[in-house]
């Protein structure tokens, strides 16, 4: 396994194991304990879940294996997200955002009562707040780190210009933005995200890498156009298409950290081999152009 700095104090694995879908899988705390000590075992020590995983399940279910195996959790990175929030009307659920210094810091103290834990090493704003004041913001991640609540705080689903708010204001301290990006996916290229990220030498984790599966089983055309591309492309290197996939997004400059949201070890592993694979400059444009979204001029 590769790990990587994300600043003088926090390294994380360079694959991440997410549990998104931990509260769909019908696991029992045991076999989530022995699920996380397989990915261990692959060198995977960073994990990513969020307060709304399961409308705060998710977390629940690794406090409870942490309560069981403490040991585990001095082993891992831990990351969550928070706020997005529901709202109850009548019969009728509402989702809403809100980063407010009261609601994040009662978020944070809520979260590691769940988690069963002292600290998290990463704490996520999950969405762009429309509504965000980016200093009062900023005081409560700084609050939750003075007070040994998180070790580092960062940004998920953020364009340049809330990152750079947010970041001004936090003093240039966060980590990473967490962001989607894969062979359909290019929404942080076009609005100048990764250019940034690349240039301040911030890592982003990425999630849905694989489009969650739809790379796969889509019909769309820019789907099959990619995937037609990435298979020829895995043909070459003898490597599985799941695997070209996440050696593209590490071979990147930025130094991505893709989230790998499979239970089954058989995928965790297939996203571990890209680390071997080393891909021609010309076959990431290739895959950057294959679905048909990015013109090369």
């Amino acid at each position: 396994m590769e790990y990587i700095k994300l600043n003088e104090t926090m390294e994380f694995s360079r694959i991440v194991q997410g549990l998104w879908r931990l509260t769909d899988w019908g696991f029992t705390t045991d076999r989530l304990i022995a699920f996380m000590e397989g990915c261990l075992e692959r060198g995977v020590t960073t994990f990513d879940t969020a307060e709304v995983y399961g409308d705060t399940e998710c977390e629940s279910q690794l406090g409870k294996a942490f309560r069981e195996r403490p040991d585990i959790r001095e082993k891992i990175q831990l990351v969550s997200k928070t706020g997005i929030y529901k709202a109850q009307i009548g019969d009728k659920t509402f989702g809403y955002y809100n980063t407010t210094y009261d609601r994040l810091m009662q978020s944070c103290k809520e979260a590691l009562q769940r988690l069963q834990c002292e600290y998290l090493d990463l704490y996520l704003i999950h969405r762009e707040d429309p509504c965000m004041d980016p200093d009062e913001t900023a005081r409560a991640l700084k609050d939750m780190k003075k007070q040994g609540l998180i070790r580092e705080a960062g940004v998920s689903n953020f364009d340049p210009f809330k990152f750079g708010a947010l970041n001004h204001a936090m003093d240039g301290t966060l980590i990473t933005n967490q962001i989607e990006w894969n062979p359909v996916c290019f929404e942080h290229f076009n609005s100048g995200m990764m250019d940034m990220l690349t240039k301040e030498k911030i890592h982003p984790m990425i999630w849905s890498p694989l489009a969650g599966g739809r790379l796969f089983t889509s019909k769309e055309p820019a789907y099959v156009k990619a995937l037609s591309k990435i298979r020829e492309i895995a043909v070459r290197h003898g490597a599985e298409p799941e695997t070209i996939v996440y050696a593209w997004l590490l071979y990147h400059p930025a130094g991505a950290l893709p989230i790998s949201g499979s239970n089954k070890p058989e995928r965790l592993d297939r996203a571990v081999k890209a680390l071997d694979v080393r891909l021609e400059h010309y076959e990431w444009y290739e895959i950057y152009a294959a679905s048909g979204q990015q013109t090369i001029r």
